[in-house]
This record gives C-alpha cells, structure tokens and sequence, in this order.
C-alpha cells in the first residue's frame, strides 16, 4: 500500500509538476509532507488515545509546514525565476517607467503563496472537527433542556457525526494531496528554466 501511495506521489504529482529530469532533489521532502499531512490528519480523525488531536488543524503546524515550502522554494528558484519577478521580460517598458508596480505585485505573490498553503489546510482541517463538535453539543444541550429531548436528538446527531467522519476521513487524504501538490508547483516554477 506504501508503494503505491509513494509512486502516486511520484508519477503523479512529482515528475509532471517539476520535472523528470529535476523531481529526484524535491521527491525526499514532498513524500514527507505528504505523509507527514495525512497520517497527523488520520490521526486526528480517531477520538481517543493515540489519536484526538488535530495536529493539522492548529495554525503554528501549518505556518512551519508553509514556511518551509516557502525556503525551499526560494532557495531552490533559478535567476530566472527572480528575473520575471522583479523584471518579467512581456511587459511593455512604460508599464515598468516610472513607478514599477508590478515587481511589487508578483512579490505580494511569492509571499502570499505559503500563507494561502497555510490557511487552506488549517481552515480545512479545523472546519470539519468544529462542526463534529457541533453535532456533538447538540446531544448535551438538547438533553439539558429536557430528557426526552436528548434522546430524539441523539441518533440524529450520532448520524451526522458518523457521516461528517465519512467526509473528513475524504478531506485527510485530499488535504495532504493538494498540500503536496501546489508545493510541487510552486518548487516546479521556481526552477523552470528559461525558455527562449
């Protein structure tokens, strides 16, 4: 089952993102982002002990996580990479004369890729066990209104509890996916070369 999830990574994120030739110095690192997103997710799903804590869904995790992104990504970028950033070669020389506002624009974009990275896995992951809790609390607040009450209310939400579960064991495995793949984008368009 390894196997095939890591050749997953590979063959499909991997190779076409960033490139047959180049993927092999990038592959270490997003296979452990990958699995590294989904077991904590998992992980997260299961109510008790060793599990219950949605370690994706605090927002420190997911700034480390996207920072690191961001390094790699800007450590690894090419000059042209930083060339179209702060000179991009199709745009018109009296768009660049005499304030230069777009090397402004595109920077706000390097720096705005990690934070959207992060607030997309943390909003995700946090979304789906609020509302976990949500149903949850209904059973305790209708059943202090009144007995009767918290038990007609309590096979509707243990039912909606069961099926948002269904949801978020879905929303783990696409989580770490997309985490992995806009990193794999991001690392494939800072070291595409140049094309003449």
């Amino acid at each position: 089952m390894m196997e095939v999830v890591i050749l997953f990574v590979r063959d499909e994120i991997a190779i076409p993102l960033i490139g047959a030739h180049k993927y092999q110095k990038y592959l270490p690192y997003l296979l452990t982002l990958f699995f590294f997103i989904l077991l904590n997710n998992l992980m997260g799903l299961i109510p008790v002990f060793p599990g219950g804590a949605n370690v994706t869904g605090n927002i420190a995790i997911t700034m480390i996580l996207a920072l690191v992104t961001f390094f790699i990504v800007s450590f690894s970028s090419n000059k042209s990479y930083w060339l179209h950033i702060f000179n991009p070669p199709d745009v018109p020389w009296w768009l660049k004369f005499p304030i230069p506002l777009l090397p402004f624009i595109e920077l706000v974009g390097v720096i705005t890729k990690p934070f959207v990275l992060m607030i997309r896995l943390f909003a995700n992951m946090i979304a789906g066990h609020i509302i976990i809790l949500g149903f949850l609390g209904l059973i305790f607040i209708f059943g202090a209104m009144s007995p009767l009450a918290g038990m007609i209310v309590t096979p509707v939400s243990l039912f909606f509890y069961v099926f948002m579960g269904a949801i978020e064991l879905l929303v783990a495995f696409i989580q770490a996916f997309i985490f992995t793949l806009l990193t794999a984008l991001y690392i494939g368009m800072a070291i595409e070369e140049e094309h003449a």
